[in-house]
């Protein structure tokens, strides 16, 4: 057990308290003003007096151990450019957990991530929620998948587009998703039709691995994780959602704060995470690239969550990007909401990330300072009840 005394404790979800916090068997055990231990054997006591504690931060959206520090080819996992449709692939398979930017990002106060595929294919394959630490990423899942990748845009026009392969426009691009989405419908129907008969002369439809991985999408079970930067992009998401009943998060939303008035007509039905915002436009969809961008659609009351993009910007560095984001007209609770129970919310993962409260995974991270000012230092940070960092 591990109790975390006298610390300055934001539990985001249920306020701030001066108090304890007692960790038993990776859980959080009890939140209270104090916490007597003295019927209690082999407790590690941590003096949090001073301190700022902090659920875990959370990215969502990242390719944290998918493109390694420091390699080229070798290490670059990401993006199966040989066919636009490959929705059946699982980052799970190509995570390494021994890149050592997995340790910058605990040793950071990231303590959670979700890991997606890169946006070269139309349907890029699976997300997938993870812990920083660990060293065999099956025992790092905490939920797998989450979503679907799709992207829009330039990235899959210009990695087929060049080589005189569909699709080379955003005609194209819509047109692949419905084809498939129509494909997976007629799919699922022939496999439910085969299930509930009682003819034994009904064939089996054969397993087709792509349509299968969009089942759970079709049953809105996960949602499609929309790469979109640009504001016309954005809207053919919501409209392919629409026409398929998909649950949709809007990942990237360069251009959302030109179009505050329209996503609002959606009533938080699609979740946006921003990022990443601390880059240069580095292609023409990017050219409404703004750090305001967060703030103004937190300020009209759309829920907001940020990311990093790792290794576009270093995952490490996501309490800075909510820093910016806060200096930029974002209010500091809507930014730390968005790195902590917004992105976990919309990961699916809420019940056991994303805030401190009695039950929840004991990702717990001891701040010197503020996370949102260059000053500001991890101290200690806890996964599953485990010290895993001490400065």
């Amino acid at each position: 057990m591990i109790l975390i005394k006298n610390g300055n404790i934001n539990t985001v979800t249920n306020g701030e308290i001066k108090g304890d916090i007692l960790i038993k068997n990776k859980k959080i055990e009890k939140i209270a003003d104090s916490i007597d231990t003295t019927c209690l054997e082999d407790v590690e006591v941590i003096d949090a007096e001073g301190l700022n504690v902090f659920p875990g931060f959370i990215d969502a959206h990242t390719h944290l151990g998918l493109w390694e520090d420091g390699l080229g080819f070798e290490g670059a996992d990401g993006n199966e450019e040989t066919d636009p449709i490959t929705p059946n692939l699982n980052p799970i398979d190509a995570i390494n957990p021994m890149d050592h930017t997995f340790k910058e990002a605990y040793e950071g106060g990231i303590t959670s991530v979700c890991v997606t595929p890169g946006s070269a294919n139309v349907m890029g394959g699976q997300c997938i929620a993870i812990k920083t630490f660990g060293k065999r990423i099956d025992k790092m899942v905490i939920k797998n998948p989450v979503a679907v990748k799709i992207a829009f845009g330039e990235n899959p026009k210009s990695c087929y587009g060049q080589d005189e392969k569909s699709p080379q426009t955003r005609m194209a691009i819509a047109a692949t998703l419905r084809e498939n989405f129509r494909k997976a419908q007629d799919y699922l129907e022939e496999m439910s039709f085969y299930s509930e008969a009682d003819d034994n002369d009904i064939d089996k439809p054969e397993y087709d691995m792509k349509l299968e991985s969009l089942i759970p999408v079709l049953r809105r079970r996960i949602p499609l994780k929309a790469h979109a930067h640009r504001a016309d992009d954005i809207f053919t998401a919501i409209r392919i959602a629409k026409e398929f009943d998909l649950k949709l998060t809007i990942d990237h939303c360069t251009e959302g704060h030109l179009i505050v008035d329209e996503l609002l007509e959606e009533n938080g039905e699609y979740p946006i995470i921003v990022g990443p915002s601390l880059t240069d436009r580095s292609k023409p969809e990017l050219r409404n690239l703004s750090l305001e961008t967060a703030g103004i659609l937190s300020n009209a009351g759309i829920e907001v969550s940020l990311m990093t993009d790792h290794p576009v910007i270093p995952v490490q560095h996501l309490p800075m990007c909510a820093g910016m984001a806060i200096k930029n007209g974002m209010k500091e609770d809507a930014a730390l909401r968005a790195i902590t129970i917004n992105p976990a919310k919309t990961l699916g993962i809420d019940k056991k990330v994303g805030s401190l409260e009695e039950g929840k995974d004991a990702d717990i991270v001891l701040w010197e300072g503020s996370p949102f000012d260059l000053g500001g230092k991890v101290m200690c940070t806890i996964i599953d009840g485990k010290v895993v960092y001490k400065r």
